[in-house]
């Protein structure tokens, strides 16, 4: 019996060095590297509801009813997300257009760098062409960056660029798109194309067709009044618009002028602003 307890006395010994090896091993062992942090907006970024909660939000690229097809990169919620003084002079237009019987609707704000880098791999894809019928109809999806469509770098990165629209009071909301619905060209009769609640602007957003251009000329009538009347509010309060987009303008002077920001489309991004 004596024998048989120095036996066991000596295994248990034995097993607890082993055990206490190992657990000093797993100790010594350098920890996992954790992720990096996502980094956030400087602090004279803001979300727009922050500065104007009446202003509506139709943050397209959050959802699959863009050119792509699909939800873009970075867009972690459907969030306008703009530097201070942009969203300031867009909250002095808005109050314009209130007293007149309309509200501005954004459809993008900030974008951050890895939405453009997913457009420019979705451009280089040329088989998918998903989303074709609606958005670029007429344009040979090889000829996107040649034709400017597509580019490695945009100025809504920058912070001050808005993509708006106006919607006539009392707003009705804009059914949710299916994907894999039917699509009907964005620059057919407006009773034809996607539904919108904006005001009738001749083409639908991002439509990739010179109907788009701001002035053209077989724009007129109710549609070219519409334009108009966006750029004269936006034009009032600073806004650029650019020529070839009916519904894109910068605001300037620019805080940003030549840095791209990446972080994500969150409200983490601008917590507390």
């Amino acid at each position: 019996m004596t024998a048989l307890a120095s036996v066991l006395r000596a295994l248990a010994v034995t097993t607890a060095a082993g055990l206490l090896a190992v657990t000093g091993a797993v100790a010594a062992s350098p920890p996992a590297a954790s992720a990096a942090p996502e980094p956030k907006a400087p602090r004279e970024f803001v979300a727009l509801a922050s500065v104007d909660r009446t202003i509506l939000q139709e943050i397209r690229y959050s959802t699959p009813h863009n050119f792509t097809g699909v939800p873009v990169d970075g867009y972690r919620q459907p969030l306008c997300i703009l530097t201070r003084p942009a969203a300031e002079a867009l909250h002095r237009a808005q109050v314009r257009l209130l007293a007149r019987g309309y509200t501005l609707k954004v459809y993008d704000c900030y974008r951050p760098q890895r939405a453009v880098d997913h457009f420019v791999r979705w451009a280089k894809d040329l088989p998918d062409e998903r989303m074709k019928k609606e958005f670029y109809p007429l344009v040979d999806k090889s000829r996107l960056f040649a034709d400017g469509y597509i580019a490695e770098k945009s100025g809504h990165s920058r912070g001050s660029t808005v993509d708006v629209t106006i919607v006539r009071l009392p707003a009705v909301p804009t059914r949710a798109y299916v994907p894999g619905e039917p699509l009907t060209e964005c620059y057919a009769p407006r009773a034809e194309r996607f539904p919108d609640n904006s005001v009738d602007m001749g083409t639908g957003y991002d439509c990739f067709d010179t109907l788009s251009h701001t002035a053209d000329p077989r724009i007129g009538g109710a549609q070219r009044a519409h334009r108009q009347l966006l750029g004269n509010a936006l034009a009032e309060q600073g806004f650029v618009n650019l020529p070839e987009e009916w519904w894109h303008f910068t605001f300037g002077p620019e805080p940003f002028p030549g840095t791209f920001f990446d972080f994500p489309v969150a409200r983490r991004s601008v917590a507390g602003r």
